[in-house]
C-alpha cells in the first residue's frame, strides 16, 4: 500500500494573539483524513462505529477554528513491519487484503467469525491509515515537532488482539505506536511510556500486548461489572497486573456499574493514576481517547461531560514535559464525541481545562474499587499503600435504581433512549451541572440496538428466517432450570433476585414442550459474582462426559434463532446480529465432530455450545465454559464459588417444581456440586 503524508501548518495571527501566550508556545498536531471514512458496512446497514464519528468531530473543530491554530497532517499508512511488532502475520495478512476483490464473495462470511466486526472494499485502506497516522504523530510528538496532538482515526483499535480483530477494532493503533517508539525509534529516548485507555471498555488487545514489559505502563478505567460488561470476561479486573517484569505495569479500574461521572473519574485520577504516573515519570503519555464514557453515549452508560474530559487531560499534562497525543477510540453519541473532543483540542491549546464546575461526589461502589486496586498495586507502588481518610470515602453519592440495562454488552436496547432521558431527570437531585458545554442528548439510542434491528427499526430476516423453522432443546443446568427465570430470556424481564431485567428475544413464543433428562457430566458453581444474581457462583458444566457423573437438565424446545437471541444474552455480547452466533453449519458440525462441542468466536462465560445428543429426532444443545476456563478452574485461576442463596433457589424452584426432586434432594444435590471437585 502507497504511504501518504502530507502537512500543511496553518497559524491565523487573529487567533494566536488572542489566547495568550501559552497557545504561540504550544504546537500542537491534529490529524484528520477523510479516507478513513472508506470502512463502513458492507450493505449501508446503521452501524454504531461509523464513519459520520469522525467527521462529526472534525465538523466541530473546524466551526471553533481549531485547525487554524494546530499543525494540521493527513493520514500515512502504516508499514507492515511495524504492525507486525505486535499482530501476528496471518493477523497482518487478513487486514492487508480483506478488501480485495478476491475476498468479495466470503468477506462476509470471515467477518462474522469474528466478535462485533465488519468489513467492506475500503476496510483494509482505514485500517492501515489509522494505524499509521498514530504512528506518525507519536514519532513526530517524539522527536519534539510538536508538543502533543490529537489524530481522529478510525477503525479504533484497542481490543484488536494478537491474532484476532474484535469489538469494532481491525489493528490495534495505539499500541503499533507504543512499540514502534519503544523497538524502532530508540535514539529518540522515549524509554517509558504511560497508556491511558479511558474508553468505556477494557483496553483488553493493548493490555495483552505489553503484560510482560516494564516499559510500558497501562492503565484502564472501564465498566467492567465483575466481567460481563463487553468484552465480558475478567481480563479487565484489578487483580490483572502484569506479569514477570510487568508485574505492577498493568492497572486496571474496573466500575462495577454504570453512570459514573466526572465525580467518579477525578476520584480515580487524584487517588490512583496520578501518584503512580509521578513514580513512573513517563517520557510521553498515549491516550485511548474513547468517548463512550461520555453523557449521553448509548452504549456506554456512563456521564463523563466535556468538562470532565478536559480536566482528565490537564493533570496528564502535568507530566512528560506535556508530550501527550490522543487517538481516537470509541464513541458513538455524534454530539458528546464531537463537544468531548472539543475541549480536548481547547487544552492542548490553552494549557488550561475548559470552563466547568463539579460538586458531585463519587459513587460508593467507585470508593470499593479504587480501595481494592491502591491494596493489589501497593507492593509495586509505596504511593499508593496509604489508607485513604474516612471522611472522604464516606462522601457518596447513590447509584439511580432506576432502569438496569436488559443486557450487560456493548450495545443497549432499543429503550436505550428514554432510559437515558429518566435517568437525566432522576440524576438532577444528585449531580450538579457539571460544564457550561451543553450535550444534547439526541435519541440514537433507539437506533443503537441489541444487534436485532436496522437502521430501520426491522428484524434482520434472512438468518432469523431460515432459523425460525429450525427446532432444537436447549437444555439448562443453571437457574433457567425453573421455567419462570428460563421465560425472561423469550419475554423479557426478570423474577425475584434477579438484579435486572432480560430484554428477551426477537421471538417470543414460549418454548413448544418441556422435558427433563440427566446426563452425564459434571455440575459445578464458579466466578465470584455477576451482574444478574450479585456476590456469588453461578452454574457451569462441565464439557466433558464421564460415565459417573450425574446432572440434572430441564429440555425447552424452541427455535434455533431463539437459541441464539438466549446465547447472546448468556453471554452479555455485543455480537452483531446480522449475522447468527450459532447457525446450521455449526449444528451439523457440533453434532458431528469427536468432542461434540464448538466454541464460539464471542467472549463470554457461557461461549461453548456443547451437542448432548438427540431427543424426538431434534439437537439437544447446551451452553457452557470453553475448555481453557475449565482448566483455569482446576488450577484456580478462576474460583469455585458457591452460589448465593436468591440463585441457588432459583435451582431448587426448577427441580422440584419439574417434578426431579424434593426440597431436600434438591439442596443435597446443589450442595453437593459445591463441593465435588473437578
Amino acid at each position: 500500500m502507497e504511504s501518504v503524508n502530507s502537512e500543511t501548518e496553518r497559524q491565523s495571527s487573529d487567533d494566536s494573539s488572542s489566547s495568550g501566550n501559552s497557545q504561540s508556545q504550544r504546537r500542537v498536531g491534529i490529524l484528520y483524513d477523510e479516507r478513513m471514512c472508506k470502512h463502513s458496512t458492507p450493505d449501508g446497514d446503521h452501524h454504531p462505529e461509523n464513519p459520520n464519528r469522525i467527521r462529526a468531530i472534525w465538523n466541530k473543530l473546524q466551526i471553533a477554528r481549531i485547525p487554524q491554530r494546530c499543525v494540521v497532517l493527513n493520514a500515512k499508512e502504516a508499514e507492515d513491519r511495524f504492525i507486525l511488532n505486535v499482530h501476528a502475520k496471518k493477523h497482518v495478512d487478513l487486514i492487508k487484503n480483506i478488501s480485495s476483490k478476491e475476498f468479495d464473495s466470503r468477506r462476509n462470511k470471515i467477518a462474522a467469525k469474528f466478535n462485533s466486526i465488519y468489513f467492506n472494499e475500503g476496510s483494509s485502506e482505514s485500517a492501515y491509515l489509522a494505524a499509521g497516522s498514530v504512528v506518525d504523530v507519536v514519532e513526530r510528538v517524539a522527536k519534539g515537532e510538536l508538543n502533543s496532538a490529537f489524530a481522529i482515526v478510525r477503525p479504533p483499535g484497542h481490543h484488536a488482539e494478537h491474532n484476532e480483530a474484535m469489538g469494532f477494532c481491525l489493528h490495534n493503533n495505539v499500541a503499533i505506536a507504543t512499540s514502534f517508539l519503544l523497538n524502532e525509534r530508540p535514539e529518540l529516548g522515549i524509554k517509558k511510556i504511560l497508556i491511558v485507555d479511558w474508553d468505556v471498555h477494557h483496553g483488553n488487545g493493548t493490555q495483552k500486548m505489553f503484560w510482560k514489559d516494564s516499559r510500558v505502563l497501562f492503565f484502564s478505567v472501564h465498566r467492567h461489572e465483575f466481567g460481563t460488561f463487553y468484552p465480558a470476561n475478567d481480563d479487565g479486573f484489578y487483580t490483572m497486573i502484569g506479569e514477570g517484569p510487568g508485574a505492577g505495569y498493568n492497572i486496571n479500574v474496573p466500575w462495577e456499574n454504570g453512570y459514573c461521572g466526572d465525580a467518579d473519574y477525578l476520584a480515580v485520577w487524584d487517588h490512583i493514576l496520578i501518584p503512580v504516573a509521578k513514580e513512573f515519570n513517563p517520557d510521553i503519555i498515549i491516550i485511548s481517547a474513547g468517548f463512550d464514557a461520555a453523557v449521553g453515549d448509548p452504549l456506554g452508560g456512563c456521564r463523563v461531560t466535556p468538562y470532565g474530559y478536559s480536566v482528565m487531560l490537564k493533570k496528564l499534562m502535568n507530566f512528560s514535559q506535556g508530550k501527550i497525543v490522543l487517538a481516537l477510540e470509541g464513541g458513538y453519541n455524534l454530539d458528546s464525541i464531537a463537544n468531548s473532543a472539543l475541549a480536548c483540542m481547547q487544552v492542548l491549546l490553552e494549557n488550561m481545562p475548559i470552563n466547568g464546575s463539579s460538586e458531585a461526589y463519587p459513587f460508593e461502589s467507585t470508593w470499593r474499587v479504587i480501595q481494592a486496586v491502591r491494596q493489589e498495586l501497593k507492593v509495586f507502588w509505596p504511593t499508593l499503600a496509604d489508607e485513604l481518610p474516612t471522611t472522604l470515602i464516606s462522601q457518596t453519592a447513590q447509584v439511580p435504581n432506576l432502569l438496569f440495562l436488559s443486557s450487560d454488552s456493548e450495545v443497549e436496547d432499543d429503550n436505550g433512549a428514554q432510559a437515558s432521558e429518566d435517568l437525566e431527570e432522576v440524576l438532577q437531585g444528585i449531580i450538579q451541572p457539571l460544564s457550561n458545554l451543553k450535550v444534547d442528548e439526541d435519541h440514537q439510542g433507539k437506533e443503537e440496538t441489541e444487534g436485532m434491528f436496522d437502521k430501520n427499526n426491522n428484524a434482520y430476516s434472512p438468518w432469523r428466517s431460515e432459523l425460525s423453522k429450525i427446532d432444537v432443546w436447549y437444555a439448562s443446568f443453571g437457574s433457567n432450570m425453573w421455567k419462570p427465570r428460563f421465560l425472561c430470556y423469550v419475554k423479557g424481564g426478570q423474577v425475584e433476585g434477579m438484579q435486572g431485567p432480560c430484554r428477551g428475544s426477537l421471538d417470543k413464543t414460549p418454548p413448544k414442550e418441556i422435558l427433563w433428562g440427566t446426563y452425564p457430566h459434571h455440575l459445578f458453581f464458579g466466578r465470584e459474582s455477576t451482574s444478574s444474581w450479585g456476590p456469588g457462583g453461578v452454574a457451569f458444566l462441565n464439557p466433558e462426559r464421564k460415565i459417573q457423573d450425574k446432572a440434572y437438565l430441564c429440555l425447552y424446545r424452541i427455535t434455533l434463532e431463539q437459541f441464539n437471541d438466549i446465547l447472546c444474552q448468556e453471554n452479555n455480547s455485543s455480537y452483531c446480529m446480522t449475522s447468527p452466533l450459532f447457525d446450521l453449519d455449526d449444528l451439523i458440525s457440533v453434532a458431528s465432530n469427536e468432542s461434540n462441542s464448538l466454541e464460539l468466536q464471542m467472549r463470554g462465560w457461557y461461549s461453548n455450545v456443547v451437542y448432548l445428543g438427540k431427543e424426538e429426532d431434534i439437537p439437544i444443545l447446551t451452553m457452557t465454559c470453553v475448555n481453557s476456563d475449565m482448566e483455569s478452574f482446576r488450577s484456580g485461576k478462576l474460583p469455585i464459588v458457591a452460589p448465593c442463596k436468591a440463585y441457588m433457589n432459583t435451582l431448587v424452584r426448577g427441580l422440584v417444581e419439574g417434578g426431579q426432586l424434593s426440597e431436600e434432594e434438591a439442596m443435597a444435590y446443589i450442595q453437593e456440586a459445591t463441593k465435588k471437585p473437578l
